[in-house]
């Protein structure tokens, strides 16, 4: 099933100017599962996306959310081996030239707002399995630990 973007009038700005998208996030079933990687599960919507990497017992072993899209998206990734990453994405756009567009790359990005993230993530979780949606938001509260 093809999903699109709300229509006119279902998308609403939050107190920073930021548009908010009220939908929440779906998976996307039969994704393509790399020989010798972990199963990988993908869940979507406009504004934000969640890969989750499980074992062969379907544990959670990393995840990567990626979180204000589509107009300054970052990416929070965790792994059971080596914990926390955040990153700007960096979409490859090259607005003073005209070269083709290049790769998106991951580049380190400072302040990650654990609070704002997470109840964002909270929020348009509400279809996913609770136990894959509270693994996912304790990670991102506990990023406060560390």
């Amino acid at each position: 099933m093809r999903r699109t973007l709300p229509e006119a009038g279902k998308l609403s700005l939050n107190c920073l100017g930021e548009l908010m998208d009220p939908s929440p996030l779906h998976e996307i079933n039969n994704i393509q599962q790399p020989e010798g990687e972990p199963r990988r599960r993908w869940f979507f919507d406009p504004a934000m996306e969640l890969v989750i990497w499980v074992n062969d017992s379907d544990a959670i072993i990393g995840f990567q959310l990626v979180y204000d899209r589509p107009m300054d998206p970052h990416a929070l990734t965790w792994y059971e081996e080596s914990g926390y990453y955040h990153h700007r994405v960096d979409d490859g756009e090259c607005p003073d030239t005209t070269a083709f567009k290049g790769i998106p790359i991951l580049i380190a990005d400072g302040r990650f707002d654990f609070e704002r993230v997470g109840a964002e993530f909270k929020r348009k979780s509400v279809e996913i399995e609770p136990q894959v949606a509270v693994f996912v938001y304790d990670k991102i509260m506990q990023f406060a630990d560390i």
